[in-house]
């Protein structure tokens, strides 16, 4: 997922330009707060003022100010670049194999199972999909169960994030080779088309993999178009820099879109202790809906 820059990356943002006053960055933690459930300290003041320079010349503005005035005017128009200018996208693939191990040897099978009995479809949500690893990852163990128990079900996966650099970067598809090490070297000759000339060094993933995945923006802290029910939603370090409210609401959305006994998954430093009665866990940061 997209996460908000670390102190250290500011040094690379550049310097120089016009300086972040009191009102515009006040103004600035407001907004991100709303819109994004970030809370931004004191202390991030210089961080915002180096990642947000590069809006303002790509905007060819010359103060804070008017970059603030384009949030007040329109703050949709601006939102995703803005997430994307304060944030780090942080993922890779099959990080968390526990996740995918119980896809595999557990859910995946029940679920087909199911599906071919009961004539449903298999959703999968990755909220917070960053450059796509994740539902690339998860495309793989899918394609990989349909074809294991001989399964035609409708399955789909669908990827969803704020930050407009992020989606493309995962609706391409193409990632370097040094980025597929969490990925098994028959994986790789299954799921990703190597580049050649020009492309040497790069990585395609499969078109069977494009065909289970859907990707498309969405700001989580927003209204959601799609109605469900998804069988698992994979929300994985995204809750840990929100507050605690933004949190209980955030989970209590999840557990609606959730049938009883649907899934959710975490990253390996959240908890949803003291926030939702809605789940019980069941293994590690992995979360199943209540009331089968």
């Amino acid at each position: 997922m997209s996460v908000p820059a670390t102190d250290e990356s500011v040094a690379n943002a550049g310097i120089g330009g016009p300086s972040l006053g009191d009102a515009e960055f006040r103004f600035l933690r407001e907004f991100v707060l709303e819109h994004c459930g970030i809370s931004l300290g004191e202390h991030k003041r210089q961080l915002v003022q180096g990642r947000l320079l590069r809006r303002l010349r790509a905007l060819r503005l010359k103060e804070f100010g008017s970059y603030c005035e384009i949030l007040r005017r329109d703050p949709e128009s601006e939102l995703g670049e803005l997430a994307s200018a304060i944030s780090t996208n942080v993922t890779s693939f099959f990080r968390e194999m526990h996740h995918y191990d119980f896809l595999i040897e557990t859910q995946l099978p029940l679920w087909l199972q199911q599906k071919k009995r009961q004539g449903d479809r298999l959703r999968i949500w990755s909220a917070g999909c960053s450059t796509g690893e994740e539902p690339y990852a998860l495309a793989m163990v899918l394609a990989e169960a349909l074809e294991q128990h001989g399964s035609n079900a409708d399955a789909k996966i669908l990827a969803t994030d704020l930050s407009p650099q992020a989606l493309e970067a995962a609706r391409k598809g193409v990632y370097s080779v040094d980025k597929l090490g969490g990925v098994s070297p028959e994986r790789r000759r299954r799921w990703f088309l190597r580049g050649e000339g020009a492309y040497d060094g790069l990585a395609c993933v499969h078109p069977r993999l494009r065909e289970l995945v859907t990707i498309q923006p969405l700001n989580l802290l927003h209204d959601w178009p799609m109605q469900g029910p998804f069988d698992a939603i994979f929300c994985r370090n995204v809750v840990i820099y929100f507050d605690k409210p933004t949190k209980q609401r955030l989970f209590s959305r999840y557990a609606s879109l959730l049938p009883p006994g649907g899934y959710l998954f975490l990253g390996h430093s959240e908890s949803m202790y003291g926030l939702s009665d809605d789940f019980d866990l069941v293994g590690r940061t992995i979360y199943r809906k209540r009331g089968l």
